[in-house]
């Protein structure tokens, strides 16, 4: 069972490393063509680990979560001295989920039954696509066969599995998505992120983009492909629960809804972002983002942070709101309301209920439809004004 939003306590453990870097890719991920020291990484981890634990006593850990970069260039034993460092500090709940990214090239692969003996029970797979072509375009080093490979194995050792997929690609066509996203879902377990390929500003893509070169689909054709997605993810049992992420009841990404239900996390490793709960409310929480100019903050200071900042009201009430609304299950108005000290403006939930936009459910929870989610930024806009 989910924790509720009040009780759900996750760390992230961000491993910043990646073999290359994608040229859609905007994250804290950094390549070094030199072998990273692992074990004096695991060293500033623990510290950073201990600042935190220091000012979250009580809590019980939810979920952990290894994001990146590529957690899965981590050893086996480096996994182990951050799960051992977690337990460390803080209680770690009997239910809790530990999620590792990963990439599905057969060497990584190899490292699946050790990362579940040392407690890794959810594994997320960056496939991100199903041809050779397009995994070429988008920049990854794995082909179809070694992505096949990676799942089949996934799928017999861990607990559970989720693979990402990016669709609206570059000439790419809705009957070309209708065939590879039918041949996920004959893959894929309980889970499945599909996402619209964006341009991030300051990528290749985005010079690609912006010189003509990188042509993507219109707003009504990248309509198109997210309502097939919906469709077709729908009828193999796999609803979405958030805009871009799909599952089985009950075999939602228990660490990510503790970021969408607006719960509490600890964010540690260069780059990582956190929101923990302190004297005067909540503190946003985040660190350095180079990987060396981190490692010798902690060295130094104990922590790698360069902000630590408590939230106003006003900031954690949209924050709530932006992050909450993104779920298919939407906000809980009373708790909106305690939150900012003031409830939502009925005249503006009534006009986007009008419209078609929202939905106002019996239970107190306002919710997006699907027409309102495709627009969502517009929607979280006009409520927050």
């Amino acid at each position: 069972m989910i924790p509720a939003a009040e009780t759900q306590f996750g760390i992230y453990l961000h491993w910043p490393f990646c073999a290359a870097k994608c040229p859609y890719c905007d994250f804290n991920s950094h390549v070094r063509h030199q072998k990273v020291d692992q074990g004096a990484f695991v060293s500033a981890f623990r510290r950073e680990l201990g600042f935190f634990a220091e000012r979250t006593r009580g809590r019980q850990v939810t979920s952990i979560f290894f994001g990146g970069g590529t957690p899965s260039l981590m050893e086996p034993a480096t996994v182990a001295a951050l799960l051992e460092a977690v337990a460390a500090n803080w209680p770690v709940a009997e239910t809790a989920e530990i999620t590792l990214e990963a990439n599905p090239s057969s060497v990584e692969a190899e490292r699946f039954r050790a990362y579940r003996k040392e407690g890794v029970n959810r594994v997320s797979l960056g496939v991100q696509a199903l041809d050779d072509a397009s995994l070429k375009a988008l920049g990854r080093l794995h082909n179809r066969a070694e992505a096949l490979t990676a799942v089949e194995l996934a799928r017999e050792i861990f607990p559970r599995l989720s693979f990402d997929l990016i669709y609206a690609r570059s000439n790419q066509s809705l009957e070309d998505w209708r065939r590879e996203l039918g041949e996920a879902i004959g893959f894929a377990a309980d889970h499945l992120s599909l996402y619209q390929l964006t341009i991030e500003p300051g990528t290749p893509f985005a010079a690609l983009h912006r010189a003509g070169k990188l042509i993507l689909p219109d707003p009504d054709a990248s309509a198109d492909f997210y309502e097939l997605t919906q469709e077709m993810a729908n009828a193999a049992g796999l609803p979405a629960y958030e805009i871009s992420n799909h599952a089985q009841p009950g075999a939602e990404s228990r660490h990510n809804l503790t970021y969408w239900r607006y719960g509490e996390w600890v964010g540690v490793g260069p780059g990582a972002h956190g929101r923990v709960r302190g004297e005067g409310g909540r503190f946003a929480t985040v660190a350095e983002a180079h990987p060396e100019t981190w490692r010798n903050r902690v060295e130094e200071a104990g922590n790698g942070l360069i902000e630590d900042r408590l939230l106003s009201v006003e900031e954690e009430a949209d924050e709530l709101l932006v992050m909450g609304l993104r779920l298919v299950e939407g906000i809980d108005l009373a708790r909106y309301q305690a939150l900012a000290g003031r409830p939502l403006q009925e005249s503006r939930i009534q006009d986007l209920v009008e419209h078609g936009m929202m939905q106002l459910e019996p239970d107190g929870r306002l919710r997006a439809t699907p027409a309102g989610l495709v627009v969502l930024d517009a929607v979280v806009a006009d409520l927050a004004a």
